[in-house]
C-alpha cells in the first residue's frame, strides 16, 4: 500500500518554496509538485512525476510561467533508455534512467532508493537528464552519489559538491546551498 506525504521545501537557491505531495509504494514513486521562486526571474512552476519500477522515471510533465510566458515540457522516457521532451527524441541524455528538475529537491530521489544509498555503502556516477528552471531545457548531466553515512550522501555534478542529508524514506531534509525541509510549527485548527 503506497504511503502519502505532504513535503515543503524553503528553496534557496530560487529563494522560493516547493511542496510536493508524494505516494511512495514498493519500488514506485509518483509526485506532483508546486513551486515559485524570484531568481533567476520570478517563476511559478507545477510539476507531476511518475516513475516505473526501481524508481526508473517514465514521464515528468512540467508547467512554467514567468514574465517570458507560458512553457511546458512532456519529458519521457520509454523504458529502454531513449527520451524524448513534447514528442521530440533527446538522443543526448539516452542512457539516463532518472530525470533531474533543476531547483527541485525532490529528484534526487529516485537514484538514492534505487541503490539504497541513504541506508547503505556505495557510491554511483549516473547520467540524468536534467531540466533546467525556468526555461525548461533538458541536458544531460553526468552526477556522482556517494553514501557518507546513514542518512547522509556527497552529490557531485561537475565543479558542484554538496553533502546532502535524507530521511528514511529517501527525501531531501537538508541540501545545503539548494533546499531546506520545512518543518510543521503546529496544527491548523
Amino acid at each position: 500500500m503506497p504511503t502519502s506525504r505532504v513535503i515543503t521545501w524553503e528553496v534557496s537557491e530560487s529563494k522560493g518554496i516547493e511542496t510536493a505531495w508524494t505516494e511512495l509504494g514498493g519500488d514506485v514513486l509518483r509526485a506532483r509538485g508546486r513551486a515559485v521562486g524570484t531568481t533567476p526571474e520570478p517563476y511559478w512552476i507545477s510539476y507531476e512525476l511518475d516513475t516505473g519500477n526501481r524508481f526508473v522515471t517514465r514521464r515528468l510533465s512540467v508547467g512554467v510561467e514567468s514574465a517570458g510566458g507560458v512553457r511546458t515540457l512532456d519529458l519521457r522516457h520509454d523504458g529502454a533508455g531513449r527520451w524524448t521532451a513534447n514528442g521530440e527524441r533527446l538522443p543526448e541524455v539516452d542512457g539516463a534512467l532518472d530525470c533531474d528538475l533543476g531547483l527541485c529537491p525532490l529528484t534526487n530521489t529516485m537514484p538514492v532508493l534505487r541503490h539504497g544509498l541513504h541506508r547503505a555503502p556505495g557510491e554511483r556516477e549516473l547520467r540524468m537528464a536534467w531540466v533546467s528552471v525556468p526555461d525548461l531545457t533538458v541536458l544531460p548531466s553526468r552526477q556522482t552519489y556517494t553514501h557518507l553515512e546513514p542518512g547522509r550522501i556527497r552529490f557531485v555534478s561537475g565543479d558542484f559538491r554538496s553533502d546532502i542529508e535524507f530521511d528514511d524514506d529517501g527525501f531531501v531534509v537538508d541540501y545545503p546551498s539548494l533546499a531546506t525541509r520545512l518543518r510543521r510549527s503546529g496544527s491548523c485548527g
